[in-house]
């Protein structure tokens, strides 16, 4: 029977940080992924490491902090992957936050980056609004432009899942993760893999399957904690319309929630929907309702856009964010990560509820912070803040 010291559920952006995270402080570690890595919502997301400017209005300071902090480090280690582009947003006479607001939130988002490359903003004259991708003007009052970064989601996951690889990571895809048995000390782990069921024993497990999460909780025993979630579907739409001046953030004309209309492999990616959602994740699909709001954004906002309908649609997505269980709409919710253990000292299992694509690399060292107890001294092989990201297709 193979032993680990850190087994990892799940093969999205924050199960391969954990693996790297692991591989990197020196331990044996493997991954179980049961389709594909970033198969699921690290496939699906709005392709973004950004700050989480809207995240001041609901006081979530530390979290934009850090969003900030880990997006510096991206933009260094990963710069064929990462990329800082400007966002503009457009402000009328209907926007519900006025210029002078937004630039205190600017203002407070560049103090939280530490005045770092990327943190500056200013109005774009209104000589140059003709430069914006056919962007209404009408009644149009202001531009704010300001910097944020883009990356291709799926290729950033496989590319942490490959650095892992070579410090020595260990992985099995697809592997259906069956149970997992708790002693004193270790935990007992069943998966099947090519058809037959394989069985490793690990000091530690990390459940990080995304959607899946409580579904995993669910088999380890005897039980563990599980927190209240709730799944909500994010949808994303591809038209074909091109964006060269940047990324467009904007208010939707029915809710005010905030969508971004952004460049995407010579077309426009437009998202994303909020949508409660119940039922297995594997077959979570973007419902017509969803695809009608943001074409009603894109509509509204761009003139190239109009009379666009879904018949126009040339690539659709939906994803699931994991949240915490509350009244409030999805939008309001706090973004910060749940993490679960099963005890406290010494856990067996660390369990990731939620979390944003930017914050993979922090989470995962909060992950391996929590587990060091429970783990043998090694020797460091390498910084994950110090490790290359490379694109490889």
């Amino acid at each position: 029977m193979q032993e680990y010291d850190v087994v990892v559920v799940g093969g999205g952006i924050h199960g391969a940080g954990v693996l790297q995270a692991a591989v990197a402080a020196g331990y044996r570690a493997l991954l179980l992924e049961q389709l594909g890595i970033a198969s699921g919502t690290s496939s699906r997301s709005s392709k973004l490491i950004h700050g989480g400017l809207r995240y001041l209005e609901s006081g979530q300071f530390s979290l934009v902090r850090e969003s900030l902090h880990e997006r510096a480090i991206l933009l260094r280690i990963a710069p064929e992957l990462v990329r800082l582009r400007p966002f503009f947003i457009p402000v009328y006479k209907k926007t519900r936050r006025r210029p002078w607001q937004l630039r205190i939130g600017l203002s407070v988002y560049a103090l939280l980056g530490g005045f770092a490359a990327g943190t500056g903003f200013g109005a774009v004259p209104r000589r140059e609004w003709s430069t914006l991708d056919g962007l209404d003007t009408t009644g149009l009052q202001d531009v704010i432009r300001y910097y944020d970064a883009q990356t291709d989601d799926a290729l950033l996951t496989r590319a942490v899942v490959n650095s892992a690889l070579s410090l020595g990571a260990h992985i099995a895809v697809p592997a259906r993760f069956l149970m997992a048995s708790l002693d004193q000390n270790s935990v007992l782990i069943a998966y099947e893999f090519k058809g037959a069921r394989v069985e490793c024993r690990a000091l530690t497990l990390v459940n990080a399957a995304g959607p899946w999460a409580p579904l995993v909780a669910a088999q380890v025993h005897p039980p563990i904690p599980i927190p209240a979630v709730d799944l909500v579907q994010g949808t994303h739409i591809v038209v074909p319309r091109s964006i060269a001046a940047g990324i467009y953030y904007v208010e939707s004309p029915t809710d005010g929630r905030a969508v971004f209309l952004m460049p995407w492999k010579g077309s426009m990616l437009i998202g994303t929907t909020e949508t409660p959602y119940s039922g297995d994740p594997a077959r979570v699909q973007p419902l017509p309702q969803e695809e009608e709001y943001l074409l009603a954004v894109a509509r509204r906002y761009m003139t190239t856009c109009r009379g666009l309908t879904r018949a126009d649609i040339s690539a659709r997505f939906a994803g699931l964010r994991v949240l915490p269980a509350a009244d409030a709409s999805a939008f309001n919710r706090s973004r910060e990560t749940i993490f679960t253990t099963d005890r406290d000292p010494g856990p067996r299992v660390v369990g990731i509820y939620g979390g944003k694509l930017t914050g993979w690399r922090a989470a995962a060292a909060h992950v391996l912070a929590t587990l060091r107890p429970s783990l043998p001294a090694r020797i460091a092989r390498a910084s994950t803040s110090q490790l290359p990201l490379r694109r490889n297709e």
